[in-house]
């Protein structure tokens, strides 16, 4: 069993318009974006990230905004909540605010004991929010939320799986536990976790597999600390078995990336180098930043990709 990753570093999905996600994660979530970059292989389109003041691992969604994509839809082998956390009692607050903005999908339930908004983002993104106690990572609060109420970073994702078995034993080799099973949803826990460091396995045997789109989770990415111990599991996941890609190198962290037996993609991302790496903690996600390959582009690419503030 390994025990070099710590939970969620970031969960990465798609969008149809880059303005309206922008918006809806800086205005009505209180986000901060902390990266505004375009997508490796697709350098016309942004990749866009948010979460904490300073982009911690454990609270980054990010995005590809690929103008007019067609929506996804939701099925098995896919991530098809993703879970932030958010302080006890905040939930009314929240509620009231999606309903004042038009935000869809409100359910409030209560689920392995703990409170629970489901929302949907603009191209159906399936989100929830849990209230959690003392989760004492530090909230962004300059999106104009008060401390009391503002999200801390995930709380969890669920996997959407025809069957769990496979994808749970891969979790149980990645150091993660089982901590119990409610309404055929399997919970597992990553001990002495970064605080986004739970995964639920729902078991849908007779749902037809996903088809991604806007609105769909591309991967869910895992955290380790440093470049040497994404080696260390590299190794053990291809001497199991996996197909890991080579570490690739994404500016703000090193990535590996395999397929998992429930057809979710994972990846496991370093905490070096972070988003400060080239922008002043104070700035973070103001100017476009290129990757070096594409740096030549940057007069084009300012030209063609459209304003995130209108």
């Amino acid at each position: 069993m390994l025990d070099q990753i710590k939970g969620l570093h970031h969960v990465t999905s798609m969008a149809e318009d880059a303005r309206t996600n922008n918006q809806f994660f800086t205005n009505a979530l209180g986000l901060r974006r902390v990266k505004k970059t375009v997508n490796f292989d697709a350098p016309d389109v942004y990749h866009l990230y948010y979460g904490d003041e300073t982009g911690a691992p454990g609270t980054v969604m990010t995005y590809f905004p690929f103008p007019k994509m067609a929506q996804g839809r939701p099925g098995t082998g896919e991530v098809g909540t993703t879970v932030f956390s958010v302080p006890q009692g905040s939930i009314g607050f929240w509620s009231d605010r999606f309903a004042m903005l038009g935000v869809g999908g409100l359910k409030a339930e209560e689920s392995f004991g703990e409170k629970r908004l489901n929302f949907s983002g603009p191209d159906g993104d399936g989100f929830a929010l849990v209230e959690v106690k003392d989760d004492a990572r530090q909230a962004w609060t300059h999106g104009g939320i008060s401390e009391d109420h503002a999200i801390r970073g995930f709380h969890s994702v669920a996997m959407r799986l025809r069957d769990e078995g496979a994808t749970a034993e891969l979790l149980k080799f990645m150091g993660y536990e089982v901590a119990e099973e409610r309404d055929g949803v399997k919970r597992l826990i990553m001990p002495s976790g970064n605080g986004a460091h739970r995964i639920d396995l729902e078991t849908m045997p007779n749902i037809a597999r996903a088809l991604p789109g806007a609105g769909s989770v591309h991967h869910v990415a895992f955290a380790v600390e440093n470049r040497e111990k994404q080696l260390e599991v590299r190794k053990a996941l291809m001497d199991t078995g996996y197909q890991v890609t080579p570490v690739i190198d994404r500016d703000y962290f090193w990535a590996i990336y395999f397929r998992t037996p429930g057809g979710v993609l994972f990846e496991v991302a370093t905490n070096e180098p972070g988003f400060d790496r080239d922008e002043d903690t104070a700035h973070l996600g103001e100017a476009l930043k290129l990757p070096q390959q594409h740096a030549h582009l940057r007069a084009l690419l300012e030209q063609h990709l459209q304003p995130l503030e209108a």
